[in-house]
């Protein structure tokens, strides 16, 4: 049993998902700053994937919208429910514990957990894990052209939000 399922909110999205990993890093950070540092993360490289992911998803019959990146901080991440950060919408949020959020398109939903897990060295063990619930025949197909690209992505991102602390140390805004 993964440290994700024990949080009530996952276990009702691990009902009947089609996929579900987890990837873990430590880290000094909180939550928030976690959070931040992953979903600021766009390099070129994560900017060019995206930019292919749009050609493809038309062949799939479906369409990209422009993808705007509002700056996010510490202060402003939101943690309630319905509230946008990025492309995600929060489904749930428990303040320093954990935070879920969705991506909805026509062929299926994802999800997005962050948890945080003290550690007794003092550290943060973050669980970040994607579930994924595809809507039609679209989905196993995208997901699993995405699928390598994807577990790239996220151990990019997580790492970036593992070095978030440390890169804006006292530059909060």
């Amino acid at each position: 049993m993964s440290y994700l399922s024990k949080i009530e909110a996952v276990q009702d999205l691990l009902t009947h998902n089609d996929h579900f990993d987890v990837k873990t890093v430590t880290s000094e950070a909180s939550l928030r700053e976690f959070i931040v540092g992953m979903l600021s993360y766009h390099p070129t490289w994560i900017k060019a994937l995206y930019g292919i992911r749009a050609g493809f998803v038309r062949l799939l019959g479906m369409k990209q919208e422009a993808m705007t990146l509002p700056k996010l901080t510490v202060k402003n991440l939101p943690f309630e429910h319905g509230q946008w950060a990025t492309f995600f919408q929060v489904h749930d949020a428990k303040e320093d514990d954990y935070w879920i959020a969705t991506a909805s398109d026509k062929h299926l939903d994802a999800y997005i957990v962050i948890a945080k897990e003290q550690l007794s060295s003092g550290l943060n063990k973050f669980h970040i894990g994607t579930i994924v619930h595809y809507k039609n025949w679209a989905g196993p197909i995208y997901f699993n052209i995405i699928r390598p690209f994807h577990h790239i992505v996220v151990q990019s991102m997580a790492q970036a939000g593992a070095s978030y602390r440390v890169a804006h140390q006292g530059s909060y805004s």
